[in-house]
């Protein structure tokens, strides 16, 4: 039977999901690990610095994303 024919079962799609999750995130963590170890040994001040920069870039998404919604209209 052609792979595209075959019909799994449900827990037979989780499991992949599941494995390729568990798989993804063993590839991710070192670099979480550095990111977590760089933000640990800044400064106060300079955490301060790195979360108004987020707070900025937040807000200016947020705008733009207001401003999308305004030029659509809804329901579409």
């Amino acid at each position: 039977m052609a792979r595209s024919q075959r019909r799994l079962s449900r827990t037979a799609v989780g499991v992949g999901r599941t494995r390729s999750a568990a798989r993804s995130a063993r590839r991710v963590w070192p670099y979480v690990l550095m990111a977590w170890e760089r933000w640990q040994s800044l400064s106060p001040e300079e955490k301060e610095r790195y979360k108004k920069q987020a707070r900025t870039y937040m807000d200016r998404g947020r705008k733009a994303l207001e401003a999308q919604r305004r030029q659509r209209p809804p329901g579409r």
